[in-house]
């Protein structure tokens, strides 16, 4: 492709991509995809090309290599609009809700950046987004010629008259309710174009293809779900069953169109991504599969912090993602359109639901609420579930739409497998360790926090010197986590053994956090765990004796119980009733019954808060949607509400490296963490805006220890922009 106007960037150091390009990929993308969403193609290329038409400014373009902040606000959206006349009248409206609102709200934007709050509050944005015009405005035709826009000269006068037409187009818009699909449309392609770069061409013949899931057909004995029928006209899903009865295989047998598969974890999310992958790879050669992590991006604004969701790689035929993701859908954050476009029709997998908390249980089932006004099919898979909850699913989907699977009793006693005991602390399974490694056994102990987990770690390396230790949270690098991940199910890239931890055949320790309890392919000999709700016991249970075959039928393997703490700050994150509860149905040196769990899960789960969150969602249970177009919620409401890690941070040594390099390896220098704990350390304005962390804080051994993050921490030897 012959460039043109290559001194033109749409973007500066380390990618420089020239705006030519830029625009070029994003209308191929564009026009690619509006035919999926029912949308016209040719209108969707134009808008793409015209988009991003006003960095061509000398203001941007001089912007565009000094690293600081300017007192005046300059918004090359703004100044793309000027070239409006250019198309046709029928086209504007979409036209301009691709263009003005793609990076902002035109209202109320966080930084009171968008084009009316511009208007509102400084004297005359227009004429700063005109300044030099006629230094810039020739090449800006030059290029849209060169992608295929019929061009005539426009004047200063037109300029402002566009200016003017859009300005009116917006006071009226935002006083209608909904959202902008035009809008979700560009941010979609903007976002698959920018992620992708060079290589956008090459994925676009990928795009919205459904895959071929014949490989979970597969029958196994040892797998009860396998040999049970997933046909039926009932379009949504609800299963219930054993871990490694083969949940996975059937929930993916019920999909037949694109899937987004989400899990509550990263852990799981990862190890989800590498399972799909490999078992998918033969039947689809071509097919994209991607994995969403679930850290966003926050934008600070002095006291005020926006969370952004990037909604990259549109038309995947698999994304395996968190329900954070999801959840912009409901509470109207940055990038939601694009989601809902992309969502919108889709088979969607929420497995595991039963380990969310009050809140993240009221946020999915507001999910699930709009899932189905998307026309999505939905398919539920639970190991356990409170029969409150179960129930409230079912009203939510409607019985008559939900083909419910569960275990008998004769399939039930077959997952029999653990013993439970029950120890007062820490101290009393020192002996059991003890003998566990002398005795060659793989022993996996999980703790409730990350603090915790360092801290058994640290001393547990001191006791057994000889033996692997891993330690493995969710505050290390992504590159180090996918490391330690690897280590821990002990597999190769071909899922060859590497007799590592999970496929050890000596003795090893695997310290974790919650992170293992979900889709984690991992069987080990014993367990020591703190107490937790029942729920989630029974999910860390599921990693010890896992591996199921005519031998290991009918044999037991001990899992041990901590007492719960005494002080409710010391059961957090859970709520500490519900962890006494659990411990107290569980009978001390007798065999886990599974046709026994749903009783047990029932005493310990008496009810449930189904909070509200309707005055936080913008689609109200009416069926309508309570925003004003073209803009977003500008409070990181999901930040508020959620608790999962939320915001990536980095070391400070990786803050050059992370300023020059590109997107792939800048997600492998992000730690997930929570806002609380990094909000008062300085914050990068590029990438997913990560908090810089001190150096001190972070060892590829422990991960981010949280209590080292001061900023009188730094170290004085870097220089900081």
């Amino acid at each position: 492709m012959k460039e043109v106007c290559p001194h033109i960037k749409a973007k500066g150091l380390p990618e420089e991509t020239t705006l030519y390009a830029h625009l070029n990929q994003v209308s191929l993308v564009a026009e690619k995809i509006a035919p999926h969403f029912m949308m016209d193609a040719q209108i969707a290329k134009c808008g793409a090309i015209l988009h991003d038409i006003g960095k061509a400014s000398t203001v941007f373009q001089k912007r565009l290599y000094e690293k600081k902040r300017f007192d005046t606000p300059f918004r090359h959206e703004i100044a793309s609009c000027f070239f409006l006349s250019l198309f046709e009248e029928s086209m504007h409206g979409p036209l301009i809700e691709m263009i003005i609102a793609h990076h902002k709200s035109v209202l109320h934007d966080t930084r009171l950046k968008g084009i009316l709050d511009l208007e509102e509050n400084w004297d005359d944005p227009f004429d700063l987004h005109i300044r030099d015009w006629e230094q810039w405005k020739d090449d800006s035709l030059t290029i849209l010629a060169g992608l295929g826009i019929d061009t005539t000269p426009i004047s200063k006068e037109e300029a402002e008259n566009n200016y003017k037409f859009v300005l009116d187009y917006c006071e009226n818009k935002v006083r209608e309710q909904g959202y902008s699909e035009w809008r979700g449309l560009l941010m979609a392609a903007d976002h698959f174009a920018s992620a992708l770069s060079g290589k956008t061409y090459k994925y676009l013949k990928r795009l919205f293809m459904s895959p071929d899931l014949r490989f979970f057909n597969r029958q196994n004995e040892l797998f009860p779900l396998s040999k049970k029928s997933a046909e039926s006209k009932k379009k949504h899903t609800m299963v219930v069953a054993c871990t490694g009865a083969g949940k996975t295989d059937f929930l993916f047998r019920r999909c037949s169109g694109r899937v987004f598969y989400t899990l509550p974890f990263q852990a799981s999310i990862n190890a989800m991504y590498r399972r799909v992958k490999n078992d998918l790879e033969t039947d689809n050669p071509n097919m994209d599969i991607r994995l969403l992590h679930a850290s966003s991006s926050i934008v600070m604004a002095g006291k005020t912090k926006e969370e952004s969701i990037i909604q990259g790689h549109v038309g995947a035929a698999i994304k395996v993602l968190t329900p954070h993701q999801i959840a912009s859908i409901a509470f109207g954050t940055n990038g939601y359109e694009a989601m809902l476009l992309d969502i919108r029709g889709c088979d969607v997998v929420l497995d595991e639901i039963h380990t969310y908390t009050d809140v993240t249980r009221a946020i999915v089932l507001k999910i699930v609420e709009i899932l189905q006004h998307l026309d999505c099919k939905i398919h539920l898979g639970t190991a356990t579930m409170p029969s409150l909850l179960y129930n409230r699913i079912i009203e939510l989907l409607g019985n008559e739409n939900v083909l419910e699977v569960q275990l008998n009793e004769k399939e039930l006693v077959l997952f029999n497998r653990h013993v439970v005991h029950k120890r007062d602390n820490w101290v009393s399974v020192n002996t059991i360790i003890n003998e566990a490694v002398q005795t060659e056994k793989k022993v996996l102990i999980v703790c409730n926090r990350v603090r915790t987990a360092q801290e058994q770690y640290i001393s547990l390396i001191e006791r057994y010197p000889n033996t692997p230790i891993l330690l493995i949270h969710s505050r290390f690098k992504r590159s180090d986590r996918g490391e330690k991940e690897c280590l821990l199910i002990g597999l190769d890239e071909k899922g060859e053994s590497i007799n590592k931890f999970n496929t050890s055949n000596n003795a090893c320790i695997v310290v974790s956090t919650q992170v293992v309890e979900v889709s984690l392919d991992i069987s080990f000999d014993l367990m020591v765990t703190e107490a937790a709700p029942l729920d989630a016991l029974i999910q860390r249970f599921g990693r010890v004796n896992r591996k199921r075959s005519d031998v290991t039928i009918g044999r037991f393997k001990p899992v041990y119980v901590l007492s719960p703490p005494e002080e409710i700050k010391e059961a957090l994150p859970y709520d500490l009733d519900i962890i006494k509860r659990s411990y107290a149905v569980l009978s001390d040196g007798e065999m886990l019954q599974e046709n026994s769990l749903q009783e047990k899960i029932d005493q310990v789960f008496t009810e449930i808060d189904f909070l509200r969150i309707e005055q936080h969602s913008i689609f109200k249970e009416t069926g309508s949607w309570n925003i004003d177009k073209l803009t977003h919620n500008p409070k990181a409401i999901l930040l508020d509400l959620l608790d999962i890690d939320s915001v990536s941070c980095i070391c400070e040594a990786d803050e050059q490296a992370y300023l020059e390099t590109t997107i792939e390896q800048r997600t492998q220098m992000e730690i997930s963490t929570r806002y609380y704990v990094v909000k008062d350390l300085r914050q990068l304005d590029c990438g997913s805006r990560p908090f810089i962390i001190p150096d001190s804080a972070y060892s590829k051994e422990l991960g981010f220890e949280t209590e080292k993050a001061k900023a009188g921490a730094y170290n004085p030897e870097y220089s900081f922009l």
